[in-house]
């Protein structure tokens, strides 16, 4: 493909081509089946063609995998812009830096994904932001050390792949020379090569694993955090709804223990005057008494006085009416 017309200055830094890989869970694919499966990519490589107006001619590559976990469409794609040169003539720019100039330029591109499958017929979902989820977001640098980045990296870098020796003519079993040479080569240079870059391939595949798996555990391990956090704060706060509660009581408990000493206070003040009312009474009775028997001459004042106490269960004496009082109560225990 000669795309000798496209502009853009290229720097030993520069990002000259993209890749998307495009998927979903395999409980998805297993339900639509396999005819759905294939409109699912065919409709996704039309999305990354129309998506920006990119247009098919700067795809490099598109295929898709089934033989792992999950289908899914490796795409490779030069990031062109259709932008205007300083003379105002439109022109196809090679400049990755510019397809995605915009900060939520991936969150555009999920959301455009998103509705446009959808509004072809495949029932998605799509991932809540960041905004409503609360999670948080790492930096490069910060993942990195989450993950085990470097050791990982240095593994596999120190991954040696040795190829096997081609062998000497002479070391070649004479009985198989009526092999055809293309044969010979594949089966003892090419084979070989095939079996170990396969091996090293599934290698890299259980790392990549595990690097998820890591990414996975931590995800929990931060949504566990949160709720621990949640809990601690739930507690202080009925701990705080506790403590409010216990200094109501206190002040309501003191409240009460005032009110009703002061109405004791009272009583026992009206208590007193009336004993005094009382023993006036009783006093002034005696006196009545003494001063009837003598005014009509009457000998029967003990009598009178006898009587009187008798009928009405009280005693003109003070000291003996408190102790009649006492045996009463004593009385009234033993019932």
């Amino acid at each position: 493909m000669t795309l000798h017309y496209l502009k853009g200055q290229i720097k030993t830094v520069s990002n000259i081509a993209c890749e998307y890989m495009i998927t979903s869970d395999n409980d998805f694919f297993k339900r639509i089946g396999e005819e759905e499966t294939k409109r699912y990519f065919a409709t996704a490589y039309k999305f990354v063609c129309e998506y920006k107006d990119l247009d098919e001619k700067y795809i490099l590559s598109a295929k898709v995998h089934y033989d792992e976990k999950s289908p899914h469409l490796h795409l490779l794609f030069l990031p062109v812009v259709h932008t205007v040169d300083k003379k105002g003539n439109p022109i196809d720019k090679l400049a990755c830096s510019e397809f995605w100039k915009a900060k939520d330029s991936y969150r555009q591109l999920q959301n455009s994904f998103f509705e446009y499958m959808v509004s072809n017929g495949f029932e998605l979902q799509r991932g809540l932001p960041k905004e409503e989820t609360d999670r948080v977001h790492y930096t490069l640098k910060e993942y990195k050390n989450i993950t085990n980045y470097e050791q990982t990296k240095e593994k596999l870098q120190n991954m040696k792949l040795e190829l096997p020796n081609i062998p000497e003519i002479r070391d070649i079993n004479m009985n198989r020379l009526s092999k055809k040479r293309d044969e010979k080569i594949l089966e003892e240079i090419i084979k070989p090569k095939d079996d170990l870059i396969n091996e090293l391939y599934q290698d890299k595949l259980i790392l990549q694993q595990e690097l998820l798996r890591k990414s996975k555990m931590f995800e929990k391990a931060e949504k566990y955090q949160k709720e621990r956090n949640n809990i601690i704060a739930d507690n202080e706060d009925l701990h705080n709804q506790v403590e409010k509660i216990k200094s109501e009581y206190k002040q309501r408990e003191f409240d009460i223990e005032w009110k009703y000493k002061s109405k004791i206070k009272g009583l026992e003040k009206e208590n007193n005057r009336l004993n005094k009312i009382i023993d006036k009474f009783y006093e002034t009775i005696d006196k009545f008494i003494h001063w009837i028997c003598k005014k009509f001459d009457m000998g029967a004042e003990d009598n009178l006085i006898r009587d009187f106490q008798k009928e009405t269960n009280t005693y003109l004496d003070a000291e003996k009416q408190l102790k009649h009082e006492e045996r009463e109560k004593e009385w009234d225990l033993d019932r």
